[in-house]
């Protein structure tokens, strides 16, 4: 099992787990949940409920990933499997993502 912490502007939203390859959840924090303030992370994530499940990782997460001959030199500089998404995700999007979401691994 691999977590990692979502932030949204730098605020903690939530957590996206890999239970397996082909069980993944996200759950929204308590508070950012409660906090009528802070948007969704995703259209297709609403605050609608706290916890989502999915077989594939989510659309909106795995779109964050690089395509092509970017992700394969990602893949091959990190040492990460290609059809790994999770790691790719872990390992590319902790800093300069385009948009508003980020990513932490949890340890």
């Amino acid at each position: 099992m691999r977590k990692l912490a979502i932030y949204r502007n730098k605020e903690y939203a939530g957590i996206l787990t890999e239970e397996t390859r082909d069980e993944y959840i996200f759950r929204y924090d308590n508070t950012y949940y409660a906090d009528s303030k802070s948007p969704a992370v995703s259209l297709t994530l609403p605050k609608s409920q706290q916890e989502y499940r999915s077989p594939v990782l989510f659309p909106f997460f795995f779109n964050m990933l690089s395509e092509g001959v970017n992700r394969q030199l990602q893949s091959r500089l990190l040492k990460i499997d290609e059809e790994d998404h999770f790691g790719l995700l872990s390992a590319t999007a902790q800093y300069d993502t385009i948009g508003a979401i980020t990513v932490k691994p949890i340890e």
